[in-house]
């Protein structure tokens, strides 16, 4: 289903998750679409494609041709922009990068992995599940957990930072998308190792 050799004019397809809309800009769960944004904002990519249940658009990055995107199906449903996009740019699941909120990890800090379960977050999961595997780069953006366990979750992922966390907030986004650089440039291990303190 995936393929796996070249054949794209496209080397990398980087997804920064969220949720469409206004009511849903600057929240937690919409740190992926953050960092999207400042990766557009870096290298001159324009969101002119609507299509493939996403927007999105091309730039270069670290002299590789990439396609940025964000999905618009909400956040649960995730796989089916990603799945979309991949097999029509013919982009192999290896040079799939996804970014998105994490609230195990505090705010200003991110993580690098080359793989992994989903880790309770719905737009990864669905991702997996469509993709049909779990090998897929991802950085996670951190949030900061629930202020007490009877939080609602989903009250805490759609509310928004506050005042005194946007410095921190700011900085895991501007990491966020060196670790990208890092990757498609030298591949994920280095950009574990330079991220993932």
């Amino acid at each position: 289903m995936f393929f796996k050799s070249k054949g794209s004019t496209f080397d990398w397809l980087i997804v920064g998750l969220g949720n469409p809309g206004l009511q849903y800009a600057e929240t937690r769960h919409n740190a992926g679409f953050m960092v999207a944004d400042r990766l557009a904002e870096k290298y001159g990519c324009n969101f002119n494609k609507n299509k493939h249940n996403a927007i999105f658009g091309e730039c270069n990055i670290k002299e590789s041709r990439v396609l940025l995107a964000k999905p618009q199906t909400y956040m649960n449903l995730s796989g089916k922009a990603v799945v979309e996009i991949a097999n029509f740019y013919k982009i192999p699941i290896e040079n799939i990068i996804v970014i998105f909120d994490d609230i195990s990890l505090d705010v200003g800090r991110i993580r690098v992995r080359r793989k992994g379960s989903h880790g309770g977050h719905n737009g990864m999961k669905d991702i997996i599940e469509l993709m049909g595997s779990d090998e897929i780069a991802r950085i996670k953006v951190g949030v900061g957990k629930k202020p007490h366990p009877e939080y609602d979750l989903k009250d805490w992922v759609l509310g928004k930072f506050p005042k005194d966390q946007q410095a921190e907030l700011q900085k895991a986004i501007d990491n966020a998308c060196d670790a990208v650089g890092v990757i498609v440039s030298s591949g994920v291990d280095k950009a574990m190792n330079r991220y993932n303190g």
